[in-house]
């Protein structure tokens, strides 16, 4: 086959997307047919598995991806193996002897070993950046080592300046003369079915690149007004809800970055404020790339010792919001309806499972991977860990939150709490963060029985708060 006619493999993974995909115009600007595929590959350990969520996600995005495809003129080929198997076996029947990717950071030991498998099966690689706003090598100390406070990682990175310009979609995407097999999507089950307890996201979201793009136009028109303020208040919609298309890559935070340029000029601090949640993930990522055990380990390891307990009985309570405390019971059912949650609420339900019940971080970790949907290998983990105080930068242990007096300062009228606690929505809001304080007149008024109607709380937070704080004391002596 002649060299110009051989085709090129372009290797999708978290990068979901046509637009600002530096692999994907590299693999164009080589004027060679294309073979896109995506790979489903055996669990990584040091990832953990694909959670049910974002199971549900990826099959609308992939699905989404395809049709982008075929408009530009190609096709997605779907193959289920070991990546370096998949890869070599498309390149042995097509030909090919190149692929692009783009660099996925949590999985670089990973990456190394499939890298020499296809070099040794004469198939070169050509690796891009793209899916964090700066290369995690790029943002070092003075000494070269990875940063461990986020204050200084952020000066550091603005000193490098701008991201780079993000490029625009292609206008075509030249196809090979023959598609390669490619298994169904159906096939794959990514989608609950009995039951579908998914059924309720998609009047929520919109999988795909387009509603990517949709979401950061709604973003751009709301002029990030109040966002500094406005983002810690679950009540109001003044989050980007960016967050599950980026975990997949369906938009680039360089994209993002570059959109809201124009926005520093009317609300500079609400600007720096969003731009720092999106240096963040980058700062998670810098973290993850250093101690790729984070998912499993405790970056500061003296927690190894730490005596947690489970109760599976309060584990449940919590996955289901059924703690007795609103704030948290919100926030809970939130995500099991919606895939989503609050950022503020994500630290108080975090800090009342780690604190209140003295259940192992990883429990919780494990649970919010298999029901966010915009589940982050980086970010999911290191947060978890921030608020268990064993990560880096992490809040001290001792930092406890107390949910009554989050959900009185964060949900003051309390909007959040009775539109996912239905069952509490006719408490004054004196009340509806502490119901089992309300006299039971106020408490008949609301068709409200504790106990019957609405728990009980599971565990009392004073004597919970004590209860952690003496572990804590242990661990340190």
């Amino acid at each position: 086959m002649a060299e110009d006619k051989k085709p090129v493999i372009l290797w999708f993974r978290r990068d979901l997307r046509l637009d600002d995909n530096h692999a994907l115009t590299a693999a164009v600007e080589t004027d060679r047919p294309m073979i896109c595929v995506y790979i489903r590959e055996p669990e990584n350990p040091d990832i953990g598995p694909l959670g049910g969520a974002q199971a549900w996600w990826l099959h609308h995005s992939l699905v989404a991806l395809r049709e982008s495809l075929r408009t530009h003129g190609n096709d997605l080929c779907l193959r289920t193996g070991p990546a370096e198997d998949v890869l070599q076996d498309i390149a042995r029947t097509s030909g090919a002897d190149i692929v692009f990717v783009n660099r996925a950071y949590e999985r670089n030991s990973m990456d190394r070993d499939i890298a020499l498998a296809l070099k040794d099966a004469g198939i070169a690689i050509r690796a891009f950046h793209g899916q964090l706003l700066h290369d995690p090598k790029t943002i070092r100390t003075g000494s070269g080592n990875a940063f461990k406070v986020y204050t200084p990682f952020w000066n550091a990175m603005q000193k490098l300046g701008e991201p780079g310009e993000p490029t625009d979609a292609p206008d075509t995407v030249m196809a090979p003369e023959t598609h390669p097999r490619s298994e169904s999507l159906d096939g794959w089950d990514l989608l609950p079915t009995k039951p579908n307890w998914a059924a309720g996201f998609s009047e929520f979201w919109t999988p795909g690149e387009a509603g990517a793009k949709e979401k950061l136009e709604d973003l751009i028109d709301a002029d990030l007004h109040d966002y500094k303020q406005g983002r810690d208040f679950p009540g109001t919609d003044a989050t980007s809800k960016l967050s599950p298309h980026l975990a997949l890559g369906e938009i680039s935070p360089a994209r993002i970055w570059h959109a809201t340029n124009g926005l520093a000029a009317r609300h500079k601090d609400d600007l720096v404020h969003f731009r720092k949640e999106l240096a963040w993930r980058d700062f998670c990522y810098n973290l993850l790339v250093e101690f790729p055990e984070l998912r499993t380990k405790n970056w500061d390891d003296k927690f190894d010792a730490f005596e947690w307990e489970f109760d599976t009985r309060d584990f449940t309570a919590w996955t289901k919001g059924l703690t007795g405390y609103p704030i948290v019971d919100a926030g809970m059912r939130e995500l099991w309806q919606t895939g989503y949650m609050h950022n503020r609420v994500r630290m108080i339900t975090a800090s009342f499972l780690i604190k209140d019940l003295l259940i192992d971080w990883r429990r919780g970790e494990e649970w919010f991977r298999d029901t966010l949907l915009d589940a982050d290998p980086a970010s999911n983990t290191a947060n978890w860990q921030w608020v268990a105080g064993s990560g880096a930068d992490a809040s001290p242990f001792f930092r406890i939150f107390n949910p009554i007096l989050q959900g009185e300062k964060f949900d003051p009228d309390g909007d959040y709490v009775r539109h996912w606690v239905p069952e509490l929505q006719k408490l004054p809001k004196k009340y509806i963060h502490k119901p089992f304080d309300a006299p039971d007149h106020v408490l008949a008024d609301a068709g409200v029985e504790p106990g019957k109607t609405y728990p009980k709380p599971i565990v009392n937070h004073g004597l919970a708060r004590d209860r952690a704080l003496a572990a804590y004391k242990g661990l340190k002596g």
